[in-house]
């Protein structure tokens, strides 16, 4: 398992942009594939982003193609989501995991996970 720390968060208007980090500890980072979930009040936890260890590619939810850019730098352990024209439907807490799959978008498959950090938009 690696230890996930995010952080980046806060309150933007509408329109505005927001770059959330998370920075990785333990084993070996760079064997992970990367994802970004969020989770609005009273709603489930969905994926946000994702970032394949093996190939590079990334994938994305299709509410936030064209908006969100996930990155990751593997000599700092970190991954990042770039999140541009934020809408107030993007206001949520946003979590970092960890997966040793090249690619999923499966909540279950993601074995490490951040303690969270909140994203409000206000319209």
């Amino acid at each position: 398992q690696v230890q996930l720390v995010e952080s980046g968060g806060g309150l933007v208007q509408a329109g505005g942009s927001l770059r959330l980090s998370c920075v990785a500890s333990g084993r070996t980072f760079a064997r992970y594939s990367g994802g970004w979930f969020r989770q609005a009040p009273g709603k489930e936890r969905e994926f946000v982003a994702g970032l394949s260890w093996s190939s590079g590619t990334p994938y994305y939810a299709d509410s936030v193609k064209g908006r969100f850019t996930i990155s990751r730098d593997n000599v700092k352990n970190t991954v990042y989501l770039q999140m541009n024209n934020l809408k107030p439907e993007d206001t949520a807490v946003y979590y970092c995991a960890a997966t040793w799959k090249p690619v999923s978008q499966n909540l279950a498959d993601f074995g490490s996970w951040g303690q969270g950090t909140q994203v409000t938009v206000s319209s």
